[in-house]
């Protein structure tokens, strides 16, 4: 795997021209086309037909380099706002997440892409903190012109919406405060950055519940129905638009085909009795990490755009409580393992890349 080129890559046009167009980051599908492009940076032949074996089933990824969930409030809020169809991507995020935080798929070389330049004054923004995104009124918050020129709110509900416009941006500072400024080089490492974005956007999804729930409480009939057109008009452009890999979030995000990797942890780490006890400990959470967060995808159930906010918070604490149990049997396995033990579990997911990537190459120019 090579991803000597993954700063270049960063700092492509294309990329830059995504970044700076912000009102096409509201499209989940540019959103997952940045964040494909920006994972496989460097990875010459990662944008074949199978991409990265950590993508998301529409076509973006949870992972981006030592970013977990880019464009986080992005997504809370699309759920939010114009339900599943619009939301889907939001509900793409599970099990696989955990799965690529324990086996990372980047070697140190290609995580190094993602950090700022060091060392010179014209280096240009932080190309890890554009993925993270904006905190801006303009760009972070709620459509909140949107919502007023549907709603036509009184004298009450404007104040109630400007509430609501402020907590949005304060909960979106939240979530980007949580944006890694530093690479895991260990799978606990990256389950403690993965947990810390989570609690972000848990306080995010916190600070913005009540200021809505105080709005939509204060809309008569009328301006529900509404609200709730406009939110249907965006349903039926996700539908016109969207792929046959997004017809159900839950259920291509729960038929995953990321396995447990028995053979080679056994073949690479040669675990004494007392490892491996404490490796089936770590199995035996990630499967129950994937039983507790299969059962919480229930995207269709909530009918308001208050209920799926509150939806979406209990999504997150499903997820937190998940990565704890994981990090937990993690931490005790790992501190088990000699530096040679460690060093071959880190070799798992790069080795993973590698493989993707020169099986990639040989199905486009085939075998030399």
């Amino acid at each position: 795997m090579n991803f000597a080129g993954g700063g270049r890559a960063l700092n492509s046009r294309a990329l830059a021209r995504s970044y700076r167009h912000t009102a096409a980051l509201h499209s989940p599908a540019m959103r997952a086309s940045v964040t494909a492009g920006a994972a496989l940076a460097g990875w010459q032949y990662g944008r074949g037909r199978g991409g990265g074996w950590w993508r998301h089933g529409n076509g973006g990824y949870g992972w981006v380099g030592p970013l977990f969930w880019p464009f986080a409030y992005y997504d809370i809020y699309d759920y939010t706002l114009w339900g599943p169809n619009v939301g889907a991507p939001f509900w793409y995020y599970g099990y696989d997440d955990i799965y690529a935080g324990l086996f990372g798929p980047y070697d140190y070389q290609g995580l190094t892409g993602y950090l700022p330049p060091r060392g010179s004054p014209d280096a240009g923004p932080d190309r890890l903190a554009l993925l993270c995104g904006e905190d801006s009124r303009e760009i972070a918050g709620l459509p909140i012109d949107l919502i007023a020129q549907t709603i036509e709110p009184t004298e009450v509900q404007r104040a109630a919406l400007d509430d609501l416009a402020n907590a949005s941006v304060t909960s979106a500072q939240k979530i980007k405060a949580a944006c890694p400024t530093s690479i895991a080089l260990t799978a606990s490492g990256r389950l403690a950055s993965m947990q810390q974005r989570i609690e972000a956007m848990i306080a995010g999804v916190a600070t913005v519940q009540a200021p809505l729930d105080k709005l939509y409480s204060l809309l008569n009939d009328e301006q529900k129905a509404r609200l709730n057109a406009v939110a249907e008009e965006q349903e039926r452009k996700a539908e016109r638009r969207r792929s046959r890999s997004l017809v159900r979030a839950c259920d291509v995000a729960q038929s995953t085909g990321l396995s447990w990797p028995t053979e080679e942890l056994d073949a690479r780490l040669r675990p004494t009795d007392v490892q491996r006890t404490g490796l089936t400990a770590l199995q035996n959470a990630s499967a129950k990490a994937r039983e507790m967060l299969n059962a919480s995808c229930r995207p269709e159930e909530a009918g308001t755009p208050s209920a799926r906010l509150a939806s979406a918070g209990k999504r997150l604490d499903v997820m937190l409580q998940a990565v704890k149990q994981v990090r937990t049997a993690l931490d005790d396995f790992y501190v088990t393992l000699s530096d040679e033990q460690k060093a071959q579990f880190e070799a798992i997911g790069p080795r993973r890349t590698s493989f993707a990537d020169r099986a990639d190459m040989t199905r486009r120019y085939g075998r030399r």
